[in-house]
């Protein structure tokens, strides 16, 4: 698997141990204890692959810089031109594409395998969905998750407690209903999901949350304030106060994976944001 020592990677590469397999953690960086470190850097070669059964991809460039060119380089080179060394590689074996639901176009309400993936507004979104389209085409699974959370996260709670000022955080737009995903459910998705049929599949929590209301609970000490949506977009160009366009998309559209045909394949979400509040609760 790729993207082991990263947070969703870790996760899956434990899970994976934890089931009986035997895991090779491939990347510049080791994955978790027990599992066999093999090198490799997505932006110069392509991987040693030879023993394996299954392979996972999870590994991205990731992150909410600037936009320009340069940016959109260095991502498409990790999460297209990388993607396509990776397949090459892999060769006739199953393989497990971990991308995003960042890939589809921007919706308020539910969305299905089969809305419509382009018009992406980051790089991220962008090179998200060049990538899964070379893998879909190679005959892989690739899986939708949408706002991947847990304990470890170092990207979107973190963002979120970024965004607080003076005790309020303010939202874009009305509020709206937004698809999360445990980060337990993408690892027992990964772990099912070389037997299923090749395709696309959203991955999610059983429901979709209030976002204002969420925000709420995850924040219980920060008020949370809406502000037009055209405000948000406008600071979000000139990155003031750090607010940037991949935060304003996640936050302004009501995006909210249908998951019935994950489902349809034995797949159930078991957790939720309400387990992931209890056990911070307990630890803190």
């Amino acid at each position: 698997m790729t993207g082991g020592s990263g947070f969703c990677g870790g996760y899956v590469a434990r899970a994976a141990r934890a089931a009986g397999a035997d895991v090779w953690c491939l990347g510049r960086r080791p994955g978790p204890d027990g599992t066999r470190h093999v090198r490799w850097d997505a932006t110069a070669g392509p991987p040693d692959l030879r023993g394996a059964d299954v392979v996972v991809h999870l590994a991205a460039a990731v992150g909410d810089p600037a936009p320009g060119r340069r940016a959109e380089r260095a991502f498409h080179a990790v999460n297209v031109d990388g993607a396509r060394r990776l397949l090459d590689a892999a060769g006739g074996r199953p393989v497990v594409w971990v991308s995003s639901g960042s890939v589809y176009r921007a919706h308020d309400g539910v969305v299905t395998e089969d809305h419509p993936v382009d018009r992406q507004r980051t790089a991220y979104g962008r090179t998200k969905a060049a990538g899964e389209r070379l893998a879909l085409d190679a005959g892989a699974v690739v899986l939708r998750p949408r706002a991947v959370y847990g304990h470890g996260d170092p990207h979107l709670l973190p963002r979120l407690r970024r965004a607080v000022r003076r005790g309020v955080i303010r939202l874009p737009g009305p509020d709206t209903m937004l698809s999360l995903t445990a980060v337990e459910n993408l690892a027992d998705a990964c772990l099912r999901a070389h037997a299923w049929p090749a395709g696309p599949y959203n991955v999610a929590d059983a429901r979709p949350y209030p976002r204002n209301e969420t925000l709420a609970r995850v924040l219980p000490r920060v008020r949370v304030r809406t502000v037009p949506l055209p405000v948000a977009l406008t600071a979000a160009a000139l990155r003031a106060r750090g607010v940037t366009r991949y935060a304003v998309e996640q936050l302004a559209y009501g995006l909210v994976l249908d998951i019935g045909r994950a489902r349809a394949r034995g797949w159930e979400p078991v957790r939720d944001l309400g387990d992931f509040l209890r056990a911070t609760e307990t630890a803190g």
